[in-house]
């Protein structure tokens, strides 16, 4: 397929070598020297605006980091509008259901799904990253050949947004994990215990879970907040938009997602 991609940076450039060593043909933004370098350097084509980017691409792929830089690539740009009628538009970046939503109803030539990713460049390397999907039956199916080349498993949760909300419930029980493992490390000081001690035997009792084992490679909760603060804070906030927009709370998950985020 012809693949056009906007943000081949952490996330995005282990998706483009994927995509082309698939033998997709791949076109992918580069606003500078530097970055068209780094795009071919992928084995894409670099290309120096958004209008090119959807140039006769079958698929165009967003994996920018905020939702704000989605609406304004999306919904302010020209990005969307220069796609070929019956294109695919395919957004990664973690946002508001309502982004693609907006899109979709503003946009009737293409179709849109939104895929936000679980998982780290390591994991998209690998081909194994997971894609909470929202979209028509159609849709996903049509462009399953570019998002295989990344992830597995592809979860297909119904139609446009529908992938936003698993993966905002997602992130909200992470942070709640997380600090409901630093909580637990608390009392165990109160009461004289180690955390490292701690957190290795944890892992091997009622208590594991997968962020657990998480915490407890990186050494502590300290260590593991500090080195994934970035990112769970931003995801944190889009979900406290979101939930907010929608008209919700996060109910009694509030005080533990405070502690993931904030330990």
């Amino acid at each position: 397929m012809d693949v056009g991609f906007v943000g081949a940076g952490r996330m995005g450039a282990p998706m483009v070598r994927r995509l082309v060593d698939a033998g997709h043909r791949v076109q992918a933004l580069g606003r500078t020297a530097e970055k068209r370098a780094a795009v071919e350097e992928l084995g894409a084509r670099p290309v120096a605006d958004t209008a090119a980017v959807a140039d006769g691409a079958d698929a165009v792929v967003v994996c920018v980091f905020t939702d704000e830089q989605v609406k304004r690539l999306c919904l302010d740009g020209d990005l969307v509008a220069r796609m070929r009628p019956g294109a695919t538009l395919v957004l990664h970046t973690t946002g508001s259901p309502r982004t693609a939503q907006t899109v979709a109803a503003r946009f009737e030539h293409v179709e849109v799904i939104d895929a936000p990713v679980s998982g780290g460049p390591h994991d998209i390397a690998a081909g194994s990253v997971t894609l909470f999907v929202g979209g028509s039956d159609d849709a996903v199916a049509g462009v399953r050949p570019v998002l295989e080349t990344y992830g597995d498993p592809i979860l297909h949760a119904g139609p446009p947004g529908a992938g936003q909300l698993v993966k905002l419930v997602n992130n909200t029980m992470f942070a709640a994990q997380i600090g409901l493992v630093a909580e637990g490390v608390r009392l165990g000081s109160r009461l004289g215990v180690d955390e490292g001690p701690l957190l290795n035997a944890l892992t091997h009792g009622s208590a594991q879970s997968r962020v657990l084992s998480m915490i407890a490679s990186a050494g502590s909760a300290d260590a593991f907040i500090s080195a994934v603060g970035e990112f769970i804070g931003k995801d944190v906030a889009v979900v406290r938009n979101t939930v907010a927009e929608l008209g919700g709370d996060l109910g009694k998950l509030e005080a533990l997602v405070d502690a993931g985020v904030k330990s």
